[in-house]
């Protein structure tokens, strides 16, 4: 009996310490957040906010609204801020704010949007991680990294895992650079959506939906062209689409490794594409969405791919078990139970106010080089009369030129 009186007394005096360091923990957090807030409100131009290792709990989202202000970890995976306990939000942070600089550190688990910057010049993301802890969620937020309406961008050398949109996302932005990033476990891994001047190299992108993104939707400030995505690895994006009902890329199927939809002047090259169970690389145009919002389409909108150049991609695997049961009939009917789709599928929609013996201008046309076949799904008739003739995508067009910074980011 005095054994048991012993064990239980030891019991309850650990749980005493466990509540009275949670406590103390929680306590800390707040004197934390609480000193962070204070100095986003404080920063000057030229301020410089560094935040030591360690794993912060937080509660409320952060916004920072002042120009030339860094901030610093010691590490993606040292210095954490986590939001699993947010109540207040909806972002974890949000800049509107030029001359901006993060870098080496670490956002986990927000209610919404991870880092949204609006509307700044010169944005430097450098070593930051974006995770959702507990896995592929439709409950998570939508975007990780998510700069919009912005200019001079740079995101490099970052993970983001787990957004039910897209892990690293730049919409309406102009003079783009994202390299050396991976992205893992999002509906998309990379998009670019309605962006002018964009190159995505040297990118790891896998267990994604879809891969790498380059997208160009209706009713927003500008439409999008002039993006190379080249360099990269896009591989095994096959998770089921976890995108809240009504999100653009709800429609994007499971085992997209690099898709275009409406977007001119793309230029896909020198990837290593593998193992993408619906497409390695799919073309495509808004009609292929299922995307129609209430607002209709705004008349000047051109919802149609326009010179598009695929070249000297390295590509295997994938295209065996496309998503959805129209795609996997369509396989079915073309190429048989054990036949695949092959190496780039065109959803068939082209602008009929362009083509002129059935071809469109040279500059809008879609070539095709260094890829084991081509597939026309005949979108506009229903499947109808798919083709596999390749003639019509033996071109080549103009390379557009890397896009360089000015100023040239500092971290």
């Amino acid at each position: 009996m005095r054994k048991t009186h012993m064990l239980i007394g030891i019991a309850l005096l650990l749980a005493a310490c466990s509540h009275q360091e949670s406590a103390q923990q929680s306590q800390t957090d707040q004197s934390f957040e609480s000193k962070l807030e204070q100095q986003l409100l404080d920063a000057k131009p030229g301020s410089v906010i560094d935040i030591p290792a360690g794993h912060y709990a937080l509660k409320r989202g952060l916004s920072l609204r002042t120009d030339g202000v860094t901030i610093r970890g010691a590490g993606m995976d040292k210095t954490v801020l986590s939001f699993k306990g947010q109540v207040v939000g909806p972002e974890g942070l949000l800049v509107n704010a030029n001359d901006f600089t993060i870098a080496n550190l670490a956002i986990e688990d927000t209610m919404g949007d991870a880092l949204k910057i609006n509307q700044g010049r010169n944005i430097t993301i450098h070593g930051v991680r974006i995770e959702w802890t507990d896995g592929p969620s439709s409950t998570n937020g939508a975007y990780g990294l998510y700069p919009v309406k912005t200019q001079n961008v740079l995101i490099e050398d970052s993970v983001v895992i787990g957004a039910s949109d897209a892990g690293i996302y730049v919409g309406q932005s102009n003079d783009i650079v994202v390299r050396r990033n991976r992205a893992e476990q999002n509906v998309a891994g990379i998009e670019i959506e309605n962006s002018v001047n964009a190159d995505v190299y040297d990118n790891t992108a896998t267990k994604n939906t879809g891969g790498v993104l380059v997208f160009n939707m209706p009713n927003l400030s500008q439409a999008g062209h002039a993006t190379r995505v080249f360099h990269n690895k896009v591989f095994a994006n096959n998770t089921g689409n976890f995108a809240k009902k009504g999100a653009a890329v709800a429609s994007v199927p499971a085992g997209s490794g690099i898709v275009v939809n409406s977007n001119d002047k793309v230029e896909i090259f020198d990837n290593d594409i593998a193992d993408n169970q619906t497409a390695s690389i799919i073309i495509s145009s808004y009609f292929s969405t299922n995307y129609y919002n209430t607002r209709g389409v705004a008349a000047d909108y051109n919802p149609y791919p326009k010179g598009i150049y695929v070249y000297g991609n390295r590509i295997t695997g994938g295209g065996d078990s496309p998503d959805g049961l129209k795609l996997k009939t369509l396989k079915t009917a073309v190429y048989g139970l054990t036949g695949k789709f092959p190496d780039v599928v065109w959803d068939g929609y082209a602008d009929p106010k362009d083509v002129v013996d059935g071809l469109p201008p040279p500059n809008d046309r879609i070539c095709i080089q260094d890829v084991n076949g081509v597939l026309n799904i005949d979108g506009p008739h229903g499947y109808k009369s798919p083709s596999t003739d390749t003639k019509a995508y033996q071109c080549t067009l103009p390379k557009l030129p890397p896009v360089v910074l000015n100023p040239q980011p500092k971290v």
